[in-house]
């Protein structure tokens, strides 16, 4: 397998402390922040306000800007903010700019009274999940450019452990400062307006870490055309009209892909592949309008053709040209990567709850105990990565997180014992934290600076996307099978992501030595 030489623990426990990954630690909480106030804290606020649980997860889809942001991740990596970008630097003037917006937009939800203005609060979370999907471009992009492939293991861990502790304060934070100004069993809105507002305090320390740090210095291959005030006019309009365009798309093709959904459920198809199958031809069917009209707007001359090959054509010819063949492989592992993980973990509350536990124990075990295995795995994974390589972590990661679903296949026979939920969740989350530290080092040592915003952020959509449809079924799968199969078949389809780990580390090893070969082939007959 393609891997660093062997490091001393001495190197290894000496990355904990270097400034760019304390750095990380702050820049994680920045980002762990906003998720939880547009998912279960924004959840529970609706809910208590009496707004009907169907309403509630449509709010869900406030945060699809997580799914799509390599759409205007290329816009992060090509355009410098006016006037901050000459005082700030290009990361550093987005980050601000990303901050500022989260902020603007959790005081927006803070001071809406579900109550009396409910699309007022829909359209401030998805404000929110814009800001705070553009945050993590920056950040992803920071974190790659500002350390050299041997620190980002180590960087990747230090995100995590500050992800999940801002996880911690949107979460049970918000939640314990609400509580503390309304009476048990009323609904008080003033009381979340403080809880929002503190959040959004929160958020400070992610601008005063943006302000302390500095741009990190790298060599990138210049725009050759965004370089007037009307160039960059001309391809914000390009977007904005795609976008439009791919919204109009979308709500037109409902009345495409809603009578085939029904169609086929009367033919005998289960609700959920039905509803999975229109809901991705809709989508298919927005995309492609999308690409369409963006197409018609460069033929028309709205942006130059070579402004969009550069910006978006270019990062994905870059990935194809450096590692060749073994790109395919490559992708394929980082789109089954996780699988194992997402496809179990969507059933996992749900398998908790059936099994007798109690909310309380649920809460204290999965959620509080098991955040902070995760912590410590991010950062094990973050020593080892350092010490042993990335790819060694990496396959075992994969191997972990197989053999921890045999653990919840032992657990659905045993009942609710306590001991054994405390056990399995903490190998769970254990090597769960150390998979993901090593796979973010992973996608950052895949990156070319050049490209830094738009490739990652393929990445991240790529890794989530396959494993994510794959669960929607997992429902439908434990009705026919049960938990225990269905925790071994989690296990199982892990094992191909083993073969794969290695098949990729050996033909980026092999695509390494030809492209050495080959430049010395070239100096030898200069």
């Amino acid at each position: 397998m393609h891997d660093t030489a062997l490091r001393s623990w001495g190197d290894s426990f000496r990355a904990f402390i270097h400034p760019r990954v304390i750095t990380m630690l702050f820049m994680g909480l920045s980002a762990g922040i906003p998720i939880l106030l547009i998912f279960s804290t924004l959840s529970i606020w609706l809910r208590e306000a009496g707004v009907e649980r169907s309403t509630v997860t449509y709010f869900s889809w406030a945060a699809l800007g997580y799914s799509f942001k390599f759409v205007w991740a290329p816009l992060i990596d090509r355009l410098p903010f006016p006037i901050l970008h000459g005082a700030l630097g290009r990361r550093r003037s987005w980050l601000i700019i990303a901050q500022c917006a989260i902020i603007g937009a959790i005081l927006w939800m803070g001071f809406t009274d579900p109550t009396e203005n409910l699309t007022t609060m829909a359209f401030a979370a998805v404000a929110l999940g814009f800001a705070s999907a553009t945050q993590d471009i920056v950040i992803d992009a920071y974190r790659i450019e500002a350390a050299d492939t041997d620190l980002q293991a180590m960087m990747s861990s230090a995100y995590i452990g500050g992800y999940r502790i801002g996880m911690i304060v949107a979460g049970a934070g918000a939640l314990t400062i609400a509580g503390l100004f309304e009476a048990e069993g009323s609904y008080e809105p003033i009381a979340w307006t403080i809880a929002y507002g503190c959040m959004a305090l929160a958020m400070g320390i992610g601008v005063i870490t943006t302000l302390i740090i500095r741009e990190p210095t790298v060599n990138r291959t210049d725009s050759k055309y965004f370089h007037k005030t009307s160039d960059y006019g001309r391809f914000l309009l390009m977007f904005a009209l795609t976008v439009i365009a791919f919204i109009i798309a979308n709500i037109y093709a409902s009345d495409l892909t809603e009578p085939l959904k029904t169609a086929l459920v009367e033919n005998g198809m289960i609700d959920g592949l039905a509803g999975f199958i229109a809901g991705f031809l809709k989508l298919a069917i927005s995309v492609a309008a999308a690409i369409l009209f963006a197409w018609l707007t460069t033929r028309i001359g709205v942006t130059p053709t070579g402004m969009v090959q550069e910006t978006y054509v270019a990062p994905v010819k870059d990935f194809i040209d450096r590692y060749g063949k073994a790109a395919i492989v490559v992708l394929a592992l980082i789109g089954v990567y996780r699988i194992a993980d997402i496809v179990m973990g969507v059933m996992a509350n749900v398998f908790y709850t059936d099994l007798g536990f109690s909310k309380e124990e649920i809460a204290a075990v999965s959620k509080t105990f098991g955040l902070f295995m995760t912590i410590a795995g991010s950062f094990l994974g973050g020593l080892l990565s350092v010490r042993y390589g990335v790819v060694r972590i990496l396959f075992l990661g994969a191997l972990l997180s197989a053999i921890t679903n045999i653990l919840f296949a032992i657990m659905a026979h045993l009942g609710p014992n306590t001991i054994m939920f405390a056990g399995v969740i903490m190998a769970d989350n254990l090597s769960g934290g150390l998979a993901t530290t090593a796979f973010i080092a992973y996608l950052s040592g895949l990156t070319n600076i050049s490209f830094t915003a738009m490739q990652y952020a393929i990445f991240s959509s790529i890794m989530t996307l396959f494993p994510k449809i794959l669960a929607g079924f997992s429902g439908s799968v434990v009705d026919a099978l049960g938990y225990s199969w269905f925790f071994i078949g989690t296990a199982l389809i892990g094992i191909p992501v083993l073969y794969l780990v290695v098949l990729a580390g050996r033909l980026m090893t092999q695509n390494t030595a030809e492209k050495a070969a080959h430049a010395a082939a070239i100096t030898e007959d200069g």
